[in-house]
């Protein structure tokens, strides 16, 4: 029986353990922790609703600092932590991992981050495996598994275009807004700030986010596209040379775009501006349960004939239930996609970091949590 450690009592939390219980295959203790002893008790009675073994759950208090006694000796006795705080937090979770000798596995967008952790995991006796909720994370392994298609199925090396996008939405939005909030609002302003790292024209370039507002159709509806940071994942640096223009962008309703740009735009020269606009959009978005996430990537280039093709895939996950606990789309697709990874580090222990781009893509959209989920891609 493995030990999992998950850290965040949240949404994103509180859905992975109960995904890890609710599974026949998946034979694990938890411990689930937080800094909040009454969030610690909502997840407990949150799982309960699912109706699996509770003896397997166990919860522990953190500090908001440093490591306390029975953290430290979880830590010193389990196998594999599961990252679900906010990304600003995550090197210092990582240190953690390191320093125990567990794998690490985590969600965050947030690109330094990121790099401070492929840095400090170069040498760890365990794995490190970043970016590996819904987006980052599937959206990418997605994409991925589409160009090598395309490269299959018409005998070239390269393609014109890989494009990623994803929406967490909910199944109405009003004006002026026309959104609202399914998961954390500060990693939404978060994506709307900083750059993001595209493929443009074979050159890596960071670009302003929220600097390319186009209008897509997907399955019959309209939606709004946009740059955003994070959600490229190391595919740009992997896929430098192979592919001409890659990106990702985040699904909106058409209007809310302009919206946040105009919020942006009256903002204080001297104002954090992540913070101005989370503290805005808390203040005017309403946050919903009934969600749904639509997922939508394709690839696009030329044959040896010089005749353009195209190949595509597109998801629409709604929310679903375990037991009578009901979970949101954006709590199943991130905690499936997280419980995949743990399982694949956990089967087979690699060393230091693990990128997106070095998942086997047809391994793991073929794997039983996220097949679970998300649905059957490869047939």
């Amino acid at each position: 029986m493995n030990r999992v450690v998950i850290v965040g009592a949240g949404g994103i939390g509180r859905a992975t353990a109960l995904i890890i219980l609710d599974d026949d295959l998946f034979d694990a203790d938890i411990y689930i922790g937080d800094i909040s002893e009454s969030a610690l008790e909502s997840t407990k009675e949150w799982i309960e609703e699912g109706q699996v073994d509770m003896n397997r759950l166990h919860t522990f208090v953190m500090p908001k600092d440093g490591i306390n006694d029975n953290m430290k000796k979880i830590f010193e006795t389990s196998d594999i932590v599961l990252d679900c705080l906010p990304g600003s937090i995550a090197p210092r979770i990582a240190g953690f991992a390191k320093q125990y000798k567990l794998h690490y596995v985590n969600l965050t967008e947030y690109v330094k981050e990121t790099e401070q952790i492929i840095e400090l995991a170069k040498d760890a006796d365990t794995g490190f495996l970043l970016q590996t909720g819904l987006a980052p994370g599937y959206i990418n392994i997605l994409g991925h598994y589409l160009f090598q298609e395309f490269c299959r199925q018409h005998n070239v090396e390269k393609a014109s275009l890989l494009s990623m996008k994803v929406g967490a939405l909910t199944h109405h939005a009003l004006p002026p807004h026309y959104y609202g909030f399914t998961w954390s609002p500060i990693g939404v302003a978060t994506e709307y700030v900083r750059d993001a790292i595209v493929l443009r024209n074979g050159k890596i370039k960071k670009i302003a986010a929220l600097s390319g507002i186009k209008s897509n159709m997907i399955d019959g509806v309209w939606y709004e596209s946009n740059f955003t940071s994070g959600g490229a994942a190391d595919l740009p640096n992997a896929l430098q040379g192979k592919v001409d223009n890659l990106h990702y962008k985040t699904l909106r309703y058409p209007g809310h775009y302009q919206w946040v740009k105009d919020i942006l735009n009256s903002a204080p020269y001297s104002v954090d501006r992540i913070s101005y606009l989370n503290d805005y959009m808390l203040n005017k978005i309403p946050s919903y349960d009934d969600d749904i996430v639509i997922i939508f990537s394709e690839v696009q280039g030329y044959d040896k004939n010089g005749r353009l093709h195209a190949i595509n895939k597109s998801l629409r996950v709604e929310p679903c239930k375990i037991g009578n606990q009901r979970l949101k789309a954006i709590q199943s697709t991130t905690a499936s996609a997280l419980v995949e990874s743990a399982w694949f580090m956990l089967q087979n222990n690699p060393k230091g970091p693990y990128l997106q781009s070095q998942i086997d893509t047809k391994q793991y959209l073929s794997g039983r949590f996220v097949r679970k989920y998300y649905g059957t891609v490869i047939e």
